[in-house]
Order: structure tokens, then C-alpha cells, then sequence
């Protein structure tokens, strides 16, 4: 049942976060995002793993999103903090992704090729999904497409090994690396 009802708020996340963006409300996403991350924490058995994981996968996407921005390849309808920059309610989508990490998309952690396949594949489809839905447009649509796929082929299985390092939903997860040790 976790499986499911984690693949349904993250598909709840998604929409509110992308029609919010494309409809001039970017704050509504954060806005629902905000009480699943919460929710996914207060199941965790180590909440504070979990926390590292989303804040860490809310940088490195609020950077890869930045990136296409000011390479002039993608332009967001709304939500934008400064010039050049991703909006707010991109990095909370990158944020309520790293939410799957250790749930629905768990079984990722051994086929690090299908987390590339699927970065490469699924990351280009959400950002047309997300274009065509008016929340963020192509500029230069061939190289954007390639950008996304290349990074998210990429970005794909470095999050899952994040979250393999982060995990905080198994209470058979090892401890920290050095953890070991200042325990010894």
C-alpha cells in the first residue's frame, strides 16, 4: 500500500506543481508538496536520512534546472526567483522525486542501466509533459531535449545511489559511512 499511495502523491505533487507554475500560482506545488514531504518523513524510520536525501535532490536539481535556463534552452512560465535560475516550484518537484527514491522506485538500487534508461527517457517526457501542460517552454527545443535526457540519464541512478547511502524508510539501512567507526 506505501508503494501505491507514494506513486499517487508524487503524481499529485507533479500536476500541482507544473499547472500551478503554468497558470501564474507557482507557490500552489510547494504547497502540496510541502505536506507529502512531510507526510513521507513522519513514515520514515529515519526521517532524517530522508530529509538529506530531499534537500540534497533540491539542490542538484534546482543547479540542473538553473543550467538549462541560463543556457537559454528552456524558459518557465512563473515562480522564478532571480534571472537565470529555475523556479521554486521546479526544485520542489526535484525534491518530492527524491521522495520515490527509497519507495516506489527502490527497485532501481540493482539495475543502475534501467535508472539510466529511465532517467533518459522518463526526464524528457515529464518536461514536455510539463511544457504542453504551459509550465515551461522550449527555447531551443533539440538541444533542451538532449540536455534533459543526458542529465536525467545521468542524475537518475547518482540519486539512487544517494538515496541508497540516505535511505531512512528500511530500519535495515547501514549506518552512515564513518558512522562505524566513531561508534567503535
Amino acid at each position: 500500500m506505501r508503494l501505491v499511495a507514494n506513486f499517487v502523491l508524487f503524481q499529485i505533487g507533479w500536476f500541482a506543481c507544473v499547472l500551478g507554475g503554468a497558470h501564474a500560482m507557482p507557490w500552489l506545488g510547494p504547497a502540496i508538496v510541502l505536506p507529502i514531504i512531510a507526510w513521507h518523513l513522519a513514515r520514515a524510520t529515519r526521517p532524517d536520512r530522508e530529509l538529506t536525501l530531499i534537500l540534497i535532490a533540491g539542490a542538484i536539481g534546482a543547479a540542473f534546472d538553473s543550467a538549462l535556463v541560463a543556457a537559454g534552452w528552456v524558459r518557465y512560465a512563473s515562480g522564478t526567483l532571480a534571472d537565470g535560475t529555475a523556479p521554486y516550484w521546479m526544485v520542489a518537484l526535484w525534491m518530492l522525486f527524491a521522495t520515490t527514491l527509497n519507495v516506489s522506485l527502490r527497485w532501481l538500487r540493482t539495475r543502475p542501466l534501467a535508472g539510466a534508461t529511465l532517467g533518459a527517457v522518463g526526464g524528457p517526457l515529464a518536461y514536455w509533459g510539463g511544457a504542453r501542460l504551459g509550465g515551461v517552454a522550449f527555447v531551443e527545443p533539440v538541444a533542451a531535449i538532449a540536455a534533459i535526457a543526458f542529465g536525467w540519464a545521468l542524475l537518475t541512478p547518482a540519486l539512487v545511489r544517494l538515496a541508497e547511502r540516505f535511505d531512512g524508510c528500511n530500519p535495515a539501512s547501514p549506518p552512515r559511512m564513518g558512522a562505524a567507526t566513531r561508534d567503535a
